[in-house]
């Protein structure tokens, strides 16, 4: 059987769902914090800071249904939980770290021009005060 021809561009294809999820900020993070291993959830929110405790559970949750991460619960006491990338999550791995580094490399351009653009655009009134 021959494949759908898939098209993020169109609004019905499903594999802009699957882009939404790869393109969400905190999917980035938690995949480039996972790039060296299994972690747990108190180690994966430290190392991306600022996510909350609930978006992160949220988030690992959505990608394990994707099969991006999965989720290894240890019977013991106290219990323990474990997050690993999955193949498919592995295969996410070069794009995302490619990108993480995009954003380190070019942020003091970006910032230089958002900053031109702001002054450009803001009203005369708010510049003049």
């Amino acid at each position: 059987m021959e494949q759908p021809p898939w098209n993020v561009m169109v609004a019905t294809c499903p594999s802009r769902t699957s882009l939404a999820r790869i393109a969400n900020k905190w999917t980035a993070m938690i995949v480039i914090a996972l790039t060296s291993g299994r972690l747990r959830f108190g180690e994966i929110r430290r190392a991306v800071d600022g996510i909350s405790g609930k978006v992160l559970a949220d988030t690992l949750r959505d990608l394990e249904r994707d099969g991006i991460v999965s989720r290894t619960a240890y019977d013991e006491m106290p219990p323990r939980v474990e997050y690993d990338l999955t193949p498919l999550g592995r295969s996410l791995r070069g794009p995302l770290t490619a990108l993480g580094q995009w954003a380190e490399a070019h942020i003091e351009e970006v910032e230089a021009s958002r900053a031109a653009y702001d002054e450009k655009t803001m009203p005369e009134e708010i510049s003049t005060r």
